[in-house]
């Protein structure tokens, strides 16, 4: 893997904390890891953005194991240690300045099949919502929501990619790189099927949280949170979901 590449790897949700803090690692032929093998009190989680250069980047990040049950996360294939798994990653090419969303979400909506950036991304959508059993429908109207199909969007919040990632959710979700089409598209379904699965009643509800956050829609005792961009937000996921294809 060639230099540029940058793994982001953050603390998740707090009760995980301690398996997912991660110390970066410069071993003495250059090779860099990220393990979450017991650190001082002082030592705080690595998070690093990718570097972006004028051609796009790609290479093979590693999970492995070792006989203590320590993970270690490597950019060099290793022999010594258990392979978990190998996932491929990418820092794209800045071609162009990445797009800045602050989204108001207005009542009217863009239909998402006349996007022409749609069909760059129908098939790893189709992929991730079997995946994950999500309708496909509903991930073209959220990502149309979220990034009008721009896998280089960036919120003023720091939301990245075409789902919108927060970096906390990224970590969550297994996603080491957002700026990834792929692992940005797989790791927001996973997390919609999340958050269907925990108000599995209404899909209003799951809509809200992906916006809001699930702990706002709990603190609202199970109803859409009185946030204007929140209740813009759910009409235009589902008007965009309910229009004929």
């Amino acid at each position: 893997m060639r230099k540029g590449i940058i793994i982001l790897l953050m603390m998740g949700c707090s009760e995980t904390a301690n398996a997912d803090i991660y110390k970066k690692v410069v071993g003495s032929n250059g090779v860099i890891t990220y393990t979450n093998k017991a650190t001082s009190s002082s030592e705080k989680p690595i998070i690093k953005t990718a570097t972006i250069s004028a051609t796009a980047t790609a290479g093979y990040f590693y999970k492995y194991q070792d006989n203590a049950k320590h993970v270690i996360y490597t950019d060099k294939p290793r022999s010594d240690v258990v392979l978990i798994s190998k996932m491929k990653v990418t820092v794209p090419a800045q071609n162009a300045p990445p797009q800045f969303f602050n989204a108001p979400y207005p009542p009217t909506q863009v239909s998402f099949n006349s996007n022409p950036n749609k069909k760059r991304f129908n098939f790893l959508i189709a992929q991730a919502a079997a995946r994950h059993q999500v309708d496909e429908k509903l991930l073209h109207a959220v990502i149309q929501t979220e990034s009008a199909y721009r896998a280089d969007a960036i919120s003023s919040a720091g939301a990245v990619g075409l789902m919108q990632l927060m970096p906390a959710t990224a970590s969550r979700f297994g996603v080491l790189d957002s700026n990834n089409p792929e692992q940005n598209i797989n790791g927001g379904t996973r997390y919609l099927r999340h958050l269907m699965d925990l108000f599995p009643n209404s899909l209003d509800l799951a809509i809200a949280a992906y916006n809001a956050g699930e702990n706002s829609v709990l603190r609202h005792n199970n109803s859409i949170p009185p946030y204007p961009e929140t209740q813009n937000y759910v009409r235009q996921v589902m008007a965009l979901y309910k229009q004929k294809s």
